[in-house]
């Protein structure tokens, strides 16, 4: 096994992570927005890293994300004890059905909707960002902006801290190379109506670059 690979969404979090690193040998690559496009990237680095004989030792999925308020703080640190497809599923008159509970067969849900982060790199990153906020972070195609939205997903999953596009699919991918898995995002924004004034963008990215120091 070789070294630690780090995903983000976008460049810019790419960069804030790189400007935080203190292990060299950790690989930062940006990837695409939504769980699609993540995932799939995500795949394909670690298949031309196993082709070449120097695969990957774990995974992390890194980057900015929303925060539930009353839960975590903007600028605030998080850890994903699991990755949640919040919106894969279906809707019904009663409410939000997920996909596990639509009576597929298991074998066709890849896992279901949520994916566990490994404990030990979970673990790790505990004890090196000792204030960070841990609980389950949300994947969601769209990002949640309205009150009503909002509430469903509080009152669905309780102990949900953020929301971000990427860390489900990236969890996938990982899981199915056989790798550890944990995901990691910085606060920017609370999640509920949009209003791109409430934005702490530079906040979001220094805090990135801060956590960065505990990958390795």
């Amino acid at each position: 096994m070789t070294n630690l690979l780090v995903l983000t969404a976008v460049p810019a979090e790419a960069e804030a992570i790189r400007a935080g690193l203190t292990d060299p040998t950790v690989t930062v690559r940006p990837v695409g927005v939504g769980p699609a496009v993540a995932g799939a990237a995500t795949a394909r680095l670690l298949t031309l890293a196993e082709a070449a004989g120097r695969p990957y030792r774990a995974v992390v999925s890194a980057g900015i994300g929303g925060g539930f308020a009353g839960r975590v703080a903007v600028g605030a640190t998080v850890l994903g004890t699991r990755s949640v497809a919040a919106d894969l599923g279906a809707e019904s008159p009663e409410g939000f059905i997920p996909v596990d509970e639509l009576g597929m067969p298991p074998e066709l849900l890849g896992g279901g909707p949520t994916v566990d982060a490994d404990p030990g790199l979970l673990g790790g990153l505990r004890a090196a960002l000792p204030e960070a906020v841990v609980g389950a972070v949300l994947t969601v195609s769209t990002v949640t902006g309205t009150a009503a939205s909002t509430r469903a997903l509080t009152d669905r999953h309780p102990d949900a801290v953020a929301e971000a596009m990427e860390g489900y699919g990236v969890a996938v991918a990982a899981a199915h190379a056989g790798l550890p898995f944990v995901e990691l995002r910085t606060i920017s924004n609370p999640i509920g109506p949009r209003d791109r004034g409430s934005w702490r963008m530079r906040e979001a990215f220094t805090a990135l670059t801060a956590a960065a120091r505990a990958l390795r």
